[in-house]
Formats: C-alpha cells, structure tokens, sequence
C-alpha cells in the first residue's frame, strides 16, 4: 500500500468521525469508509496518526465536554450524557486521565489544559511530504486575501521557545504539538495559538527566532504550564492577513500558500504602513476550512507616506 493509498483511507476514516462524532461510531463503520479490512484499517489509523481510532474519538469528544465547561453554565452530568458517555463516574475518570484534572475543578478553575487538536492527515502530507493529487490541486478555491489593521493594546505574550526549529513540523518534533491545543484552551486568549516568528530582542542565548504562543491580558496572572514563560508585548498594530473559507478540507496547506503569497507581495508603504518586526513576533495562525488562513504582522505608521 502506497503512502497517498494509507493517507486517502485515513483521511476518509477522520472525515467520517468528524461528521458522526456525535452520534455512535464503530469500528466497522470507520472499516467501510476506507475501504479496507477492519484489522488493517486500525492498523493504518494509528500508524499515521499515533492513536487508535477509539483513542482518537475519545480524545476529541473529551475535547468538547472540556470546551463546553470552560465556556457554558452546565453542570458535570449534562456535558458527560451529552458527549456520549454512559455516568458521571465513567466520564470523571476518563476526563481525569486527558487532562489531568476532574471535570469539577476544571469547570471551576478553568487552568490551561492539553485540548485534543484534529488535523487533517492530508494537511501534513501536503506541508511536510509534499503528497498531492489531481483532484485536490484543481479543486475550486479563492484565492482572496483581506488585510485589516487592529491596534493592540498592552498585554502579555504566552510563549513555548525552541532551540532548533525553523517552522511547526521542526517545532513540533522538537517539543511535540500539544501546544496548540494547549494554549487555545486558555479562555482570556485574545486569538487562537499561533506558531510565532520572534523578534531579536525577544530571543534568548541558545533558542530559535521560532516559537508558539497566545496572547493575553496584561492582568493575565494564572500558573503557566510547565516550560512556558511570559514576556510584556507593548501596543502597536498588527496587519492580519485573512484567507477564505475553503469547502475542501484537504485545500489546507493551498490556503496558507495564498496567505504568504500575499504577504510576499503586499506594499504596506502604499497604506501608510510599514512592517515593523522588530516591536512583536510575526503571528501564523494556521488554516481551518471554516475561517481560512491568518496571519499578523506588526507595523509602524510610514511617516515617508505622510
């Protein structure tokens, strides 16, 4: 079996769990989409994606059910019957065991945890491996870009360093990618987490001008995960840069392409603009297909336009 044949058939094994997964799925469901043996088919499940099936679906509806107490005013039993699980007990441990934390003190104390991030097999064989087909490079897909200006206030900066990695795939197997699902779980966050390009004077003897981060508050004063620090970023504007939606989950890796491409071409001097890298990090947001792409610069106001 052919690596785009095994990437195909998980690909379609993820997309029927993220359409079902609030109803009940079996194995021999997941065995039918990717057309093959119900053996085989686990077997390249967690071959490419390092969690078995069932591993995976519990990891994304534990996901919800801690999303759903950070965010909404519901009580411990409401969320567990309604993810799926059988009692109050049952879904106290296995939430317990995700995240370190029971339900209860979460939903009070609402501490940074590891959210289970869902990505698309195809998204890393596009960025990483290069593995493309037909199908999806004529797919329909826009290829507009809009840019707004945001001025930030004060806050503070969230941040995970390396000392090697040059881009997410570096970064992350360097120091996993729990980050991200991590750091969107934040609940002052003012965007979601984001691979960052740092400045000079934010790096540190030994570390990488790549990092991950979120911003918050400057009153942001809980306990930090292990490893991560905080630094002070001042007010300034940052230029986001924001793709389309795009229908095709596997267009994931093109969205981010269009975003570069038109940071690459973009003059902010004919705005009045010009990008400032030395004041704050450059921001890349990622790609989802119900948002697109995004991304920020900081910039200083052109007086040469003026």
């Amino acid at each position: 079996m052919r690596d785009l044949e095994k990437v195909d058939a998980v690909s379609r094994m993820q997309k029927h769990i993220i359409t079902h997964i609030d109803q009940e799925i079996t194995m021999q469901d997941l065995s039918n989409v990717a057309g093959y043996s119900l053996w085989y088919s686990i077997r390249v499940f967690k071959e490419l994606l390092g969690k078995t099936p069932f591993e995976y679906i519990r990891a994304l509806r534990l996901t919800t059910a801690a999303q759903q107490l950070r965010d909404l005013d519901e009580k411990v039993i409401d969320v567990a019957l309604s993810g799926g699980f059988g009692s109050h007990d049952g879904f106290t441990r296995a939430f317990s065991k995700q995240f370190d934390i029971t339900p209860k003190k979460y939903r009070i104390e609402k501490p940074a945890v590891s959210y289970f991030t869902h990505y698309p097999i195809r998204d890393y064989y596009y960025l990483h491996k290069k593995i493309r087909n037909d199908e999806t490079m004529k797919s329909g897909f826009s290829s507009t870009v809009t840019v707004q200006a945001v001025t930030r206030p004060e806050r503070k900066l969230i941040l995970l360093r390396s000392e090697n990695a040059t881009d997410y795939f570096s970064f992350c197997g360097e120091k996993g990618c729990e980050w991200e699902g991590l750091l969107n779980s934040i609940p002052e966050k003012f965007d979601n987490a984001a691979i960052l390009e740092l400045p000079t004077k934010f790096l540190k003897k030994g570390t990488s001008s790549c990092a991950v981060g979120v911003e918050v508050p400057n009153d942001y004063n809980k306990t930090l995960p292990e490893g991560y620090e905080m630094i002070d970023l001042p007010q300034c504007t940052m230029l986001y840069f924001h793709g389309m939606p795009f229908e095709n989950e596997d267009d994931f890796g093109k969205a981010i392409d269009v975003v570069i491409e038109a940071i690459e071409a973009y003059k902010p001097e004919l705005y009045g603009y010009a990008f400032s890298d030395d004041i704050a990090p450059r921001f890349n947001f990622g790609a989802t297909n119900k948002i697109g792409a995004k991304m920020s610069i900081p910039v200083t106001t052109n007086t040469n336009h003026l």
